[in-house]
């Protein structure tokens, strides 16, 4: 069977960033349902969008090393496919750690984290949707610049709610727990963050 002609480069990168924003949403439901009972059943939704996306990578890195012309350099492609799985590994990170941290209800203001992260993971997927016309784009920067912005609110929501949970809390054990949960947040946030950035700095390399 011959080889399929064109590998679609920025095609196989908005499906990376799909399944980001699938895993975002289904945390979300999992947060807002949230079901310790139900949690290593419910996360396994994620934990298969998070294969499909290390099947993407191979995929990717794989068409790369066979095919004799890229959209863009390798190297480039590479990173964004690196800054995009982050954010997927980051989100089902998070599904791990409820389990692995034995959460059993979520605190209030949880669902400030969750809204942010999706709102972020939307504009990433917005931002790579529009990156195969960086040159023509008229929403790319646009899209760019929210999802910065969103990750600004995230670091302002990061700090009070640090600040909240050493000023009420009185367990040590949960101060940990969420602590923890609370840097998964912003690292998925992060991630989100860098993907922007990467993007930013290809549009004016190959502007």
């Amino acid at each position: 069977m011959a080889r399929k002609r064109g590998y679609d480069f920025f095609g196989a990168m908005e499906h990376m960033a799909t399944d980001a924003l699938q895993a975002s949403n289904v945390l979300k439901e999992i947060i807002n349902d949230f079901d310790a009972e139900t949690l290593v059943a419910d996360s396994e939704v994620i934990h298969n969008i998070e294969r499909d996306g290390d099947a993407d990578v191979k995929e990717i890195m794989h068409e790369l090393y066979i095919s004799f012309i890229t959209p863009i350099d390798r190297e480039d492609i590479v990173q964004l496919v690196d800054k995009l799985d982050n954010i997927i590994d980051g989100i089902s990170g998070l599904t791990y750690e409820f389990y692995y941290l034995h959460i059993q209800k979520m605190r209030p203001n949880t669902d400030k984290f969750i809204d942010l992260t999706c709102q972020a993971v939307t504009a990433v997927q917005q931002s790579v949707h529009e990156f195969a016309h960086f040159k023509n784009s008229k929403t790319l920067t646009k899209n760019i610049e929210n999802t910065n912005r969103i990750e600004s609110m995230g670091d302002h929501v990061y700090t009070e709610n640090l600040r909240l949970l050493f000023e009420e809390e009185t367990d040590p054990i949960e101060i940990i727990r969420w602590q923890k949960v609370y840097s998964g947040f912003e690292k998925v946030l992060d991630a989100c963050e860098d993907c922007a950035d990467v993007m930013t700095g290809l549009t004016i390399k190959n502007s």
